[in-house]
């Protein structure tokens, strides 16, 4: 007869877990990953929309009156864009909420637009300022 040797029974250690006991399966990095994706395609919002830089030489020639009807025209102009880009991002929240799609990347936003004019009115005060204009 031969003698077998039993061995005794391995017990299964617990799966190793992340520092502070976070454990992600790959559904849920993938859903996290796609929702950052999403939300960072998303149109901006006006108010952070950065200026581009317009030269305030191209102002310089204008007389003060010139500058204050031209900064008005501007600033009527920026305001109209604002809305339309404001208007966007607002499509874009639904959008991405509802069908995970932000409709801005289709059709395009006007964040271009709001930075070139957000330059603008600041070259048209600087100019302002170097052509010594009493109404800054």
């Amino acid at each position: 007869m031969a003698a077998y040797i039993l061995a005794p029974a391995r017990s299964r250690a617990p799966p190793q877990q992340l520092p502070g006991d976070i454990q992600m399966k790959p559904i849920a990095l993938f859903a996290a990953t796609v929702a950052v994706a999403l939300l960072s395609a998303c149109a901006s919002r006006p108010e952070s929309i950065h200026a581009s830089y317009v030269s305030h030489e191209k102002y310089t020639h204008l007389s003060c009156a010139e500058l204050a009807t031209r900064k008005t025209d501007t600033r009527a102009e920026l305001d109209k864009y604002s809305r339309m880009q404001d208007s966007k991002a607002n499509t874009d929240a639904v959008g991405v909420f509802f069908l995970a799609l932000p409709f801005s990347k289709l059709s395009g936003d006007h964040e271009g637009d709001v930075a070139r004019l957000k330059g603008e009115v600041e070259a048209i005060d600087t100019a302002q300022v170097k052509n010594r204009c009493k109404s800054v």
